[in-house]
């Protein structure tokens, strides 16, 4: 067929038609209205964009949902591997950024919760969660073609694992999920079959009353229920142990991983005074808890996590990575501000992890739909919640979206987040895709397609596409063609990119008062124009502003994430989409 297309156009020795069939061919559009999208993309954006599983919460009630969550991320042979809870298999990776999903030959934990896997010499280690009964360990010197092989049992009632082999080759296994009991360790001996020792060690536990970030519920607002210790990842730096551990729940803004730190893998361990380490409490897209810190490219860590949904049940979650970081007095740190905008991919070379610089463009922007049903608005696409969205009248090719910038900007990339309103859908299941089209005008009457997923056949439940060309336009227009759902329902069309005007000045009036708890403080400033949120930025020194915290139209944050011996300073930068004001100067937050 190609050979014939080929000899047919050279035969008319017209050029521009041959150049046009390789280039299709290559997957390249020439059009006088068509934007090329990069293949190769040096950004990317969370939620991270993966075919996620869906799940049945309760068999009785029938919820579907689909989830990802408690990444067990692991090197093997220069490549990567993550497992996820209740997935069915797992996901490999060149580069950390680009995920196929494989259903391996043999798997023994098709309902899993919170795997741990480690990399030790030429095999993949493999141990799920579950406090119900035994488990063994999996192990494979294969992972694409999965022939998984297992080891007798080697512990009962383990729940959230985590398998560590240290470089003498001693392997220990680390668990706990609780609200009462702590995180504990044992040793395991490799060669009787990873048989665990008799002794059973405590590590450490939630200390609430002590640690503010450790409370339980949305913004840590629950003062009767104790928080969750979860999700035990162990990372070995510069002769140092690094324990990180998850609080306060899964479904809660505020969910992140926090560290301690000791010489040995069984302790003692000491609380690292910067926690929670990753911890992502606002903007679209919450959470940055129960991960895993993983070696990537040029030894540079990264960290994948969990983000709540927690829409259909509490349990409904996405992915997320985040950079990793250990500063000159050995405390590990991350970087989440403007966590779910775009930001370097691990492959670009010392730009890693970085912020991009493209804000976002269509917050709160007037939009307008084919139809909505019921409650579920067009509006809330566009008001940076993940938790809201818009549901069509109707599921087919005549639904559209579109969204008034106001003023022409320049757009360099667009994230389509779709929602599971009564999706009907249960499992690991083949043959999903979503297509559609996204143009781009300056008038309304010229339109130029931005994003061409006409011929999508993968699953992209949370699509980010980098534009090949940033585009000046206006208007936003998003058409359907087909989603896999009985519903076509978006939480989210966002649009990154560069404004034409003035990026806001410097915050002015910024007050941080602390509460007789000193858990808690009370942050507040003067609201100006021009302005869609603010940054508000803490650590343990001036120099270690390692928390943030984004809020959109509002000018008071009240912060509950504190420890009550440690000292800390606060500053704060607004944004819109022109950019960023100058961070005002740290301020030391004075006791009462």
């Amino acid at each position: 067929m190609i050979g014939n297309e080929l000899f047919k156009y050279y035969s008319t020795k017209d050029k521009s038609k041959i150049i046009a069939l390789i280039c299709f061919l290559m997957g390249i559009a020439f059009s006088s209205n068509t934007v090329a999208q990069t293949t190769q993309m040096t950004t990317y954006c969370n939620p991270l964009n993966i075919d996620y599983t869906y799940m049945v919460y309760d068999s009785n009630r029938d919820i579907s949902y689909r989830s990802g969550a408690d990444p067990a991320v692991v090197t093997f042979k220069g490549e990567y591997y993550m497992f996820v809870t209740r997935s069915i298999g797992y996901w490999h990776s060149t580069d950390l950024t680009n995920w196929t999903f494989i259903t391996p030959e043999k798997w023994y934990f098709q309902g899993s919760n919170a795997p741990a896997a480690h990399n030790y010499k030429d095999s993949v280690l493999y141990v799920a969660g579950d406090p119900s009964g035994s488990m063994s360990i999996l192990y494979t010197d294969n992972p694409k073609k999965g022939d998984w092989k297992a080891v007798p049992a080697i512990l009962n009632d383990l729940q959230d694992p985590d398998l560590f082999i240290d470089d003498d080759g001693q392997a220990y296994m680390f668990w706990g999920s609780s609200n009462t009991f702590p995180l504990r360790g044992k040793k395991l001996d490799k060669a009787n079959r990873f048989r665990a020792s008799d002794e059973t060690v405590e590590l450490f536990k939630l200390d609430g009353e002590r640690h503010g970030w450790e409370r339980f519920g949305e913004n840590h607002s629950d003062t009767v229920l104790k928080g969750y210790m979860e999700g035990a990842w162990l990372t070995k730096y510069n002769k140092k142990y690094y324990m990180q551990y998850a609080a306060p729940g899964t479904e809660f803004n505020v969910y992140g991983d926090g560290v301690y730190m000791s010489d040995s893998p069984l302790g003692p361990y000491k609380y690292a005074p910067n926690n929670p380490v990753f911890y992502k409490p606002g903007g679209f897209a919450n959470g940055s808890g129960h991960g895993s810190t993983v070696i990537g490219p040029d030894n540079k860590f990264w960290h994948f996590a969990s983000m709540a949904v927690s829409i259909n049940v509490n349990w409904e979650r996405r992915l997320c990575l985040f950079p990793a970081y250990f500063d000159q007095d050995g405390l590990m740190y991350s970087n989440t501000s403007f966590g779910d905008y775009p930001h370097y991919t691990p492959s670009v070379a010392g730009k890693m992890g970085h912020f991009k610089g493209w804000m976002l463009l269509s917050y709160n922007k007037p939009i307008k739909a084919s139809s909505s049903l019921d409650k579920f608005k067009p509006e809330n696409i566009v008001d940076e919640s993940i938790k809201s969205f818009w549901v069509a009248a109707k599921n087919d090719d005549q639904q559209w979206i579109e969204i008034d910038l106001l003023k022409a900007a320049k757009v360099c990339a667009i994230q389509v987040n779709y929602n599971d309103y009564k999706s009907n859908l249960y499992g690991r299941l083949p043959g999903l895709y979503q297509r559609y089209l996204i143009e781009g005008s300056t008038d309304k009457k010229n339109w130029t397609v931005l994003v061409d997923r006409q011929d999508n056949y993968r699953d992209v439940p949370n699509d980010y596409v980098e534009l090949g060309v940033p585009q000046k336009v206006r208007y936003i227009r998003y058409k359907n063609i087909h989603v896999p759902t009985p519903n076509l329902s978006i939480s989210g069309l966002r649009v990154f990119g560069i404004g034409e005007g003035k990026k806001p000045a410097p915050v002015k009036g910024f007050k941080v008062k602390q509460y007789k708890d000193l858990r808690d403080a009370d942050l507040s400033w003067n609201k100006a124009s021009g302005v869609q949120g603010y940054n508000v930025l803490w650590g343990i020194a001036p120099d270690k502003l390692y928390n943030s915290w984004m809020v959109y139209d509002t000018n008071v944050l009240n912060l509950k994430s504190l420890s009550i011996d440690q000292t800390y300073y606060f500053s704060i930068e607004a944004f819109n989409e022109n950019g960023i004001s100058a961070r005002t100067k740290p301020q030391k937050l004075i006791k009462p």
